[in-house]
This record gives structure tokens, sequence and C-alpha cells, in this order.
């Protein structure tokens, strides 16, 4: 009794100390890396100069924005969408803005043919390709869940499939380049919420994937950064229409603004942007519990039987 009360007083035990160095220090470093890697790194236009970047949903809203932010940083921009007259309104004021081109491709990403053909027909036309950034979806109803099941395929398949299936077909190209993904997902992708439960399930997925697939590039020294954005309720017409009588719209955050800083996460390759109206969002939500417990779990993995292979 009397030893153990002395090792107490003279510090921490043997296993205590093993705990330590062997979880915990690594952990308190990577997080500690992390807020200042991400409190330090300062976004600059010009590190989109000359880029050549992918746009989906790109015929309106937060996708528009996008294209021409790109277009005034000098960027070679190829957009798509199902709107051919949208699309050449956008590619045309992005030659205005300053684009070093602009390309457009005119599908839906109901067809996964189309998704992979276009991601080649676009490195084709660009010469290449910097960053893909994922941004369609297809028209969600606002209203409670019943058994339309052919509603939550034909989420899934746009909302998430299609995303996978660009997103392989861009890698070859995003390997060459050391490029970036950037995944546009929602609020509705991390927490709960009402009358929109297939596309919740569908955003949920995305992270679940593209976070998954981010460890694997990480760990098989793929140089693809993963971004994922996580919006709240964005002013777009689309949004604006769906939610009327339903959501207090005044809170609703500018489009121009988040296309912006969408564009500023993945170039700064940063694993995920809160963008909301509130302040408390990325603090509730980018906490570092998660990291801790991935980075927990994957120590219990042998990967090199995967990297040797």
């Amino acid at each position: 009794m009397r030893s153990r009360s002395l090792q107490g007083l003279l510090g921490p035990g043997p296993s205590l100390m093993a705990f330590m160095k062997k979880y915990l220090l690594p952990v308190l470093g990577i997080i500690l890396a992390y807020y200042f890697y991400s409190a330090n790194e300062e976004f600059r236009p010009e590190m989109l100069q000359g880029k050549k970047v992918i746009v989906t949903g790109a015929s309106k809203g937060i996708g528009r924005e996008m294209a021409y932010h790109l277009a005034k940083m000098g960027a070679h921009v190829a957009v798509t969408a199902r709107s051919e007259e949208g699309l050449k309104k956008v590619v045309s004021h992005c030659l205005e803005l300053g684009a070093a081109s602009a390309h457009y491709v005119a599908g839906t990403m109901e067809n996964m043919t189309f998704a992979e053909q276009f991601v080649a027909k676009a490195g084709k036309l660009m010469g290449g390709l910097d960053m893909l950034i994922l941004n369609h979806i297809t028209s969600t109803p606002v209203d409670l869940f019943s058994d339309d099941i052919q509603l939550v395929r034909r989420i899934m398949e746009v909302n998430f499939l299609s995303y996978v299936v660009l997103s392989v077909a861009a890698l070859p190209m995003l390997k060459q380049s050391n490029g970036s993904i950037v995944v546009v997902s929602s609020m509705a992708g991390k927490i709960s919420n009402p009358l929109i439960a297939a596309y919740s399930a569908s955003k949920f997925a995305l992270d679940g994937f593209f976070s998954s697939i981010r460890t694997e590039y990480s760990v098989t020294k793929v140089n693809v950064s993963i971004t994922l954005c996580f919006l709240g309720l964005i002013n777009t017409d689309t949004a604006m229409e769906a939610v009327a009588g339903i959501l207090d719209v005044k809170h609703a955050s500018p489009k121009e603004e988040c296309a912006l800083e969408i564009i500023k996460g993945g170039a700064l390759r940063q694993e995920e942007v809160y963008y909301d109206s509130s302040i408390l969002t990325s603090l509730l939500l980018g906490n570092p519990g998660r990291k801790i417990l991935e980075f927990l779990s994957l120590r219990s993995y042998n990967m090199e039987k995967f990297i040797n292979n």
C-alpha cells in the first residue's frame, strides 16, 4: 500500500506513461498542428491563376458564382449542368471576367456514362485538371418521407453516386497535378433534419465515402486533397423557393461569399469547410473528437498489406 501511494506521489506509473507516449502525445500533436496550420495559412487569388478547374451544377446558384470567382482569378474553367442555355451565359461571362479559358458540356448526372465522359472531355479541353468541384444536386421535395423508394434511389444516384463516378474518372489527372477534390455538402450531412430524409442520407454518404478515401490517400501517399464543404441555408433561388413558408429565410447566407469560401478551402487543401450564418456551427461541428477517434482507430489497421500491394 505504501509503495503504491509513493508511486502516485512521484508521478504516473509506467503503464500510464506508455499510453501517453503511444496515443495521447501524437493526438495532441495532430490537433495542435491542425489548428496552427488552419490559423496561419492565407488564401491568395493567384493560387488559382492558370489552374484547370471543373465545376458541376454551374448554370445557377453557388456553382455559377464559383465559376465567376474562378474566372476573375484567371483560371481555366469547365462547367456542366443540365441547362445548355444557362451554361452558355456562364461561359460567356467567365470570359468577360478574365478566365484563361471557359468551356461547357451540358448533360444530366442521372447518366453515369455522361458523368465519366464529361471529365475526360473537360480534361482534353483544358489540357489537364487541377481541381474538381462537385456541386450538383437533383431536385428534392421538402416534405415528410412516405414510401417513395424511387425518389430515394434518384437522389442517392445524383447526389452521391455520380460524385464517386466523377472523382474516379478525374483521379488520374489529379494525381499528375497533385490536385484537389472539393465536395459541396450540407449541414444536413452532419446533423439530422426533418423533411429532407433522402437528401440528408445522400449528404451523410458523401462524408462517409470521401472522408474514408481521404484517409486512404494519406496512408498510400496519394497527393490529392479532399475538401468537404458543409453549408447552411444559402440564398440561392432554388433553396429559397424550396423552404418558403417552412424555414426562416432571413438568416440565409449569401451565395457569392459562400462560393468564395468553398474555393478558398479547396485551394488551401483544407479537410473541411463550414459556412453558415451562425459562428457556433464550425465550433460545435468542427471539434477534434472525431479526428482523435479516427487517429486511434487507424492504428489498429494493418495498412502495410494494402500499401505493399
